[in-house]
């Protein structure tokens, strides 16, 4: 099932975003992946689903190609 970041997106564009295991409840955040994780660890989360949020949203459509 797809979760919705809008929100997350809309407050942590550009960032590393780590959260908790249920994907929306963020934990840690910064400009480093090094600085979300350890913001998450001092929170207790030693192991935080880490992702970055880009900057700005594009579209992205892939196909594949068969040779």
């Amino acid at each position: 099932m797809a979760i919705n970041w809008t929100t997350i997106y809309k407050k942590y564009s550009g960032r590393w975003v780590a959260m908790r295991e249920d994907e929306k409840t963020v934990v840690g955040s910064g400009k480093t992946l090094k600085e979300a994780v350890e913001e998450a660890r001092k929170k207790g989360y030693e192991h935080p689903i880490v992702t970055r949020m880009p900057e700005k949203l594009t579209a992205y459509v892939g196909y594949e190609i068969s040779i």
